[in-house]
């Protein structure tokens, strides 16, 4: 209690982390999601062909031979595509009715891979339409097209961004923070005071945690309150399944962030690795880009971080309602993450009495 009373009294006198916590997150809810965009490739489609014809023939071709797409399957019902898209194996429903009508289903918790592949679906209907009729010398005929975006109706892409930026912040103020906290520290020499004192190295490494966990939650909540306040969106599924998440994700950056403090000896080494870790995290976990969109190599290497195991829960709690139960694959690679995190960082640090 010593140690954390220390701690806290330590961040309230520092003239900039207070400072950061606040503000950082308010400018990070209030800006980021108005300035981004992507493009997006690899969407995954599922076809259910009613028809049967030629023009179900050719669609179903132009598909395949896109790079834009994956043909992951060919359904004779709705329901089997409908399962997959609930499940996130596609990422956009085309269904083709007898006399080639055609409704477009897209998943609306990608938002950006959800409205993106109905653009370049529909524009492929109307395409193969035109091939057929001129190819027949009949008049170019109008496919009627029909849209549904499930999960997020008007497809807006502040819901997709929200809960991806509210992960930002964790890996910020959580990982950043206890390693220029620690390493900061040993540059002005008062933590060799804590090195000759009977304190052992994890409970010391516990006090420095402590309160980047409990700063971490404060500002979820913030954002949470942000995004229900100012853009109207609250999470479809349950507040505890988000907390949850939250929760073994900032056990793990905490750590994370103490072990570079302990193998860095400046300042400057710690910041350049932690910005490093933080853009690896945030360029290749999924928050800006799909990572079905990327080179196969890049997909293997985000098995092995964790914020894309939170961008699904996130995403996926938000917007579609989901349970732990149906997301406890991705609970179980956070708390393992936060597991080994941990543990490494009490292993190396080297108290010295």
């Amino acid at each position: 209690m010593f140690l954390l009373r220390k701690e806290f009294k330590q961040f309230i006198r520092n003239p900039f982390l207070p400072k950061m916590v606040i503000i950082f997150p308010l400018l990070v809810m209030l800006v980021i999601q108005w300035v981004m965009t992507m493009d997006v490739h690899h969407i995954n489609v599922s076809v259910v062909d009613n028809d049967h014809s030629s023009f179900s023939r050719r669609f179903i071709s132009k598909v395949t031979a896109s790079d834009y797409f994956t043909l992951k399957s060919i359904n004779e019902h709705y329901d089997s595509s409908l399962s997959e898209l609930d499940d996130g194996k596609v990422d956009v429903i085309v269904e083709i009715g007898d006399g080639s009508a055609v409704n477009i289903s897209s998943n609306g918790v990608n938002a950006l891979k959800g409205s993106f592949g109905m653009q370049y679906l529909s524009k492929v209907v109307s395409e193969t339409a035109s091939e057929l009729s001129s190819e027949s010398g009949r008049p170019a005929v109008k496919i009627p097209i029909q849209i549904q975006n499930r999960y997020n109706p008007t497809m807006n892409y502040r819901y997709y961004m929200i809960p991806a930026v509210m992960i930002m912040l964790l890996i910020m103020l959580c990982g950043f923070l206890p390693a220029l906290n620690l390493v900061g520290e040993k540059e002005i020499g008062t933590i060799e005071q804590i090195n000759v004192t009977p304190v052992g190295k994890f409970t010391f490494t516990l006090a420095k945690l402590i309160p980047y966990w409990i700063i971490g939650i404060l500002v979820l909540s913030l954002a949470l309150l942000i995004a229900d306040l100012l853009y109207g969106l609250t999470p479809a599924g349950s507040l505890w399944a988000i907390y949850f998440a939250a929760v073994l994700f900032v056990l793990s950056m905490s750590g994370l962030g103490v072990i570079v403090a302990n193998y860095s000896n400046t300042m400057l080494q710690a910041m350049m690795l932690m910005f490093f870790i933080v853009m690896v995290f945030v360029i290749m976990s999924g928050i800006l880009t799909p990572v079905d969109s990327m080179p196969h190599w890049a997909q293997v290497v985000t098995r092995f971080l964790p914020p894309r195991y939170l961008v699904d829960i996130m995403r996926a709690v938000y917007l579609k309602g989901s349970t732990i139960s149906d997301l406890w694959t991705s609970y179980a690679a956070i708390a393992l993450s936060a597991v080994i995190f941990d543990s490494w960082a009490a292993i190396s640090y080297k108290k010295q009495s």
